[in-house]
């Protein structure tokens, strides 16, 4: 079959998707009178409590009188507010990757022996198998990091004589080789995909025992594998405020979810990274740097309230970007009045932007911080108030940094391996059950019917959904 023909959508896959879609649909109504929390969350995007954890805690309410109120952001790492952990390793003019991950790892933060003792067997790990690169990465190249990413988590479980050994010094071994391997499989996978669809040259280069992650995703990356002190820096912090972020985002209850099943840790990890990808998680601040590319076409004076808050608006009525009615980068599902990230990043953004003469860009993102907010809330019923997100700022880090738009959401993976590693060994020593959520069916039964006959019958499959429907809500 050729390329074409395999990703063709003919007609009848279309008549057999609307088949579907006509059987799968589901009365809204039934959500609320049964009271399912649609994405496990409430209206006012509290969590179903699912489990307990002690890695992190993201915090955005305070109790008032009794009573629950939004409250400005903040998150915990073991405890430790990252706010005093980033502030901590950057007044010391330390990088913090390699320092949190221990961390998150063994609720303990490392003295100075043993941070270098993590980092020496970290950088130990960061070195691939004979001819992987060869072998794996340079072969059947996509054109998806984040699909090449996962292709080589599963691939590694070949080389592993543990693969499917759960006990926790192996898994804890598997942790700490995937954390040293992700900057290495995500930036090799470019630079094949480039090489061998871009035309252009092939640079490999060996990780540096002496580096950190945040310098070795730049020694690798760039053909010179040169870089300024503020861009590794920067790049560290990012590492490190997207490293962890509460078991109950999408990626991490996959983690908890997959693990309890006690699989192997590369299954678990590309589960993780699947669900990572999704544009409503780690691929968000793509789309937040396309908007701001568009938008610096389309305003003229980038200065301008009036000017900026039409371009929101059209945004919010679907006549600008991509026409989906979002205002990227700005709203979450925790947090409202503000993201603690976001906050911690905006001051070392700003820097960067200095250092890489894009003030005016930073003004611009600066003034539709404050704007979008305003324009949301004047355009929108909300349910809670919204902010920048950690997504809004990061996207044009990256940009900023010269890091191509196809690494944004692998640099989030090669963060987030950390939480996930610390969250797989949390459910693994609390030898959880196997999670096994309820849901509810809400079909009608149905007569077998002969092949024989099936033609008199006709298939109206909405009007028995509907049907269906329509009888459990009466029975309410």
């Amino acid at each position: 079959m050729d390329h074409n023909a395999f990703s063709e959508i003919t007609p009848e896959i279309v008549r057999l998707a609307k088949m579907s879609e006509q059987a799968d649909i589901i009365d809204t109504a039934l959500f609320t009178k049964y009271d399912v929390k649609r994405g496990l969350r409430d209206l006012n995007g509290k969590g179903v409590l699912a489990g307990l954890t002690n890695i992190s805690d993201v915090r955005a309410k305070s109790i008032v009188d009794g009573v629950e109120v939004p409250a400005h952001g903040e998150l915990f790492y073991r405890g430790y507010n990252v706010k005093d952990l980033v502030n901590g390793f950057t007044k010391d003019d330390r990088f913090g990757f390699e320092e949190i991950t221990y961390l998150l790892l063994f609720a303990q933060l490392p003295d100075e022996h043993e941070l270098a003792s993590f980092r020496s067997l970290l950088s130990k790990y960061r070195s691939l198998p004979t001819s992987f690169v060869r072998d794996i990465i340079m072969k059947a190249p996509s054109s998806d990091m984040m699909n090449t990413l996962a292709r080589s988590v599963l691939t590694l479980y070949s080389y592993d004589d543990r693969a499917d050994d759960v006990s926790l010094p192996n898994v804890l071994r598997q942790s700490l080789q995937l954390i040293s391997l992700f900057p290495l499989l995500s930036i090799y996978g470019y630079q094949a995909y480039c090489h061998y669809h871009d035309g252009k040259s092939l640079f490999i280069h060996q990780p540096d025992p002496s580096l950190s992650a945040a310098e070795n995703i730049l020694h690798i990356l760039r053909p010179d594998s040169s870089y300024t002190p503020l861009e590794a820096k920067l790049l560290d912090v990012a590492l490190v405020l997207h490293m962890e972020h509460g078991g109950g985002n999408n990626s991490s209850f996959t983690t908890h979810v997959v693990t309890s099943s006690l699989t192997d840790t590369y299954s678990v990890i590309a589960a993780a990274i699947g669900s990572l990808k999704g544009p409503r998680h780690g691929g968000a601040n793509i789309k937040v740097v396309q908007m701001f590319e568009e938008m610096k076409q389309e305003v003229k004076d980038w200065s301008d309230e009036k000017e900026v808050r039409f371009y929101l608006r059209r945004l919010l009525h679907k006549e600008a970007f991509d026409h989906a009615g979002l205002i990227y980068g700005v709203g979450h599902a925790i947090y409202s009045k503000s993201d603690p990230r976001a906050v911690i990043f905006k001051s070392f953004v700003e820097k960067l932007s200095v250092e890489k003469g894009l003030e005016k860009e930073f003004a611009l993102y600066s003034l539709v911080e404050r704007l979008a907010p305003e324009v949301i809330a004047e355009e929108r019923q909300m349910y809670k108030g919204v902010s920048i997100n950690v997504d809004f700022y990061s996207g044009f880090v990256y940009h900023m940094l010269g890091l191509p738009m196809e690494l944004y959401t692998p640099i989030f993976a090669i963060a987030r391996i950390s939480g996930w590693c610390a969250h797989r060994m949390e459910e693994l020593a609390n030898n959880g059950k196997i999670i096994r959520p309820a849901y509810k069916p809400i079909g009608c039964d149905r007569t077998y019917i002969d092949i024989s006959e099936r033609s008199d019958f006709p298939h109206i499959i909405s009007d028995e959904n509907a049907a269906c429907n329509a009888a459990e809500l009466k029975n309410l």
